[in-house]
């Protein structure tokens, strides 16, 4: 580069990164979604009935096997089922009626109260990616996910502006044992930021663990009437509850902290090749799980969920963002608002490997229904990679400035007197322009959403500042959110209290995951 272009160079960095300063505070840390958009009802009444009958028929007549768990199957028992053996037959409008104990809303509280979110209603809730053993970065490529990964990626997480909730494990920190590691997780979780999480579900002990870890935190008599936690319970589908998840169910529920029944269904494997066929075997396992809750705590908030995709009849590897994934996350939202239960869904899912045009593609296929589906919780909606195996760190960033634009989008248009920019028409009159009147000084900061990604800019100043792609400009952003990062702090004596319950735990549980 010329001396010249240099010089000439300077001053638009230095006017492009003020730009970019001002965006970023101007848009501070967004409260959770209060939606001022309907949700849109993709299926017919018909559609919708028949789904639901299918969902009954089959939990009548097929039934749910839970598996090594005794005393989900004594539940049920008492409960009016029919039980033989681990399978268990719910007669038609029994699980619904169970459910009629469950909260159309509820509140889950976090550390730092102006962070609370609400599930249900108008509400949406953007959660990161949860579960990946790898993570990717241009730096250093594809790799194992440490403990360093999951505390930089909860900080990520605290300081993304549209993220409001944060999930359970955003990386798994392959680095420390797997029976201990739910420990360091969860402690990241309470320290490094003080939005609300979702607990350690894998067993139930693990489940007991982060229950009374934030039992420390928050106090045991405080989780009697206040929900402070999330456990995300799978099926094993299809049609199959297995006793790890059904014991960290009935450990969340009995202590009044949330769950979200997930069935896995991806179409052509542990799902019908159709979209239809799949959504009656996600409503059937969802209220078989959804009702349990209610037999082991009447009033236990639960939460409705899907994870929505189909694999390649070519490959055997998971799709995502096809439009058979969209109508499940429509029908999803559909169905639990007829139930009266929130619900769990979407995100920003595909199955590239790295941050690409067929990452943003499926991601943009995934989220966009979601949120105008009015799903409540949205899951792995930032740093999704490669079918869920990988976090990515430029996808993170890349993705959670989607999450600020979708934002944006459910807030509505703005209809107030500003909004309506009568004076500017007063002021401007026919055949002038818009770009001096007062009404545009006052409000261009903030009229539209500023990109932190994207780039705006002719091409000759897009290649005098070195021709970046925009995963190459997300990689300068996660490292400034790093550098940037506050730390909300914790009570020294909280700290103490967390850390002493993780050594003595870490003293009697072994390196390898318990058993069921």
């Amino acid at each position: 580069m010329s001396e010249s272009q240099a010089i000439q160079r300077r001053p638009r960095e230095a006017g492009r990164e003020s730009r970019r300063a001002r965006a970023r505070s101007a848009v501070g840390k967004y409260p959770y979604i209060r939606r001022r958009l309907p949700p849109v009802d993709l299926l017919s009444a018909e559609a919708v009935e028949i789904i639901e009958a299918n969902a009954e028929t089959i939990l009548e007549e097929i039934g749910i096997e839970f598996r090594r768990d005794p005393e989900s199957l004594r539940l049920w028992r008492e409960a009016g089922a029919d039980v033989v053996g681990e399978r268990v037959r719910i007669p038609k409008g029994l699980a619904r009626r169970l459910l009629a104990t469950a909260p159309r809303e509820f509140e889950l509280c976090a550390r730092n109260p102006a962070r609370n979110v609400r599930f249900g209603g108008e509400a949406t809730v953007f959660s990161p990616v949860g579960g990946p053993p790898f993570v990717y970065d241009l730096d250093r490529g594809r790799r194992y996910g440490t403990l360093e990964d999951a505390q930089n990626f909860v900080k990520l997480a605290h300081m993304a502006p549209a993220i409001h909730f944060s999930s359970c494990s955003i990386v798994e920190p392959m680095d420390v044992p797997p029976g201990k590691r739910h420990l360091d997780v969860q402690y990241a979780h309470f320290r490094l930021s003080d939005m609300g999480c979702e607990g350690t579900p894998e067993t139930p002990g693990h489940a007991a663990d982060s229950v009374r870890m934030a039992g420390v935190l928050f106090g045991e008599r405080y989780l009697d009437d206040h929900v402070v936690l999330l456990g995300n319970i799978n099926s094993n589908s299809p049609l199959t509850f297995d006793g790890r998840m059904l014991g960290s169910l009935r450990e969340f529920a009995s202590h009044n902290q949330g769950t979200i029944i997930v069935p896995a269904v991806l179409a052509g494997a542990m799902g019908p090749v159709t979209a239809a066929g799949c959504m009656s075997e996600i409503l059937a396992e969802t209220l078989a799980g959804m009702a349990l809750t209610q037999l082991v705590r009447p009033g236990a908030p639960v939460i409705m969920g899907s994870f929505v995709g189909a694999i390649s009849m070519r490959t055997g590897a998971p799709t995502f963002g096809t439009p058979e994934a969209t109508q499940m996350i429509f029908a999803t939202a559909q169905l639990a608002r007829r139930l009266g239960v929130p619900c769990r869904s979407g995100g920003s899912l595909c199955s590239s490997k790295v941050a690409d045009a067929q990452a943003a593609y499926e991601s943009a296929h995934t989220l966009l229904p979601t949120v105008l589906a009015g799903v409540h919780l949205v899951t792995h909606s930032a740093g999704w990679l490669e079918g869920g195996l990988v976090a990515g760190y430029e996808k993170f960033v890349m993705d959670a400035d989607q999450l600020a634009m979708m934002q944006v989008l459910a807030g509505g248009m703005d209809l107030s007197e500003r909004g309506q920019a009568l004076d500017a028409f007063r002021e401007v009159g026919p055949g002038s322009h818009f770009l001096g009147c007062a009404h545009t000084q006052a409000n261009f900061e903030t009229a539209f959403y500023q990109s932190t990604i994207a780039d705006y800019a002719s091409y000759e100043q897009w290649s005098l500042e070195g021709s970046l792609t925009a995963e190459q400009r997300a990689n300068a952003v996660w490292k400034r959110m790093l550098a940037d990062y506050q730390d909300p702090g914790m009570d020294p004596a909280q700290d103490e209290a967390l850390r002493d319950f993780i050594a003595r735990r870490k003293a009697v549980l072994p390196d390898a995951v318990e058993e069921e």
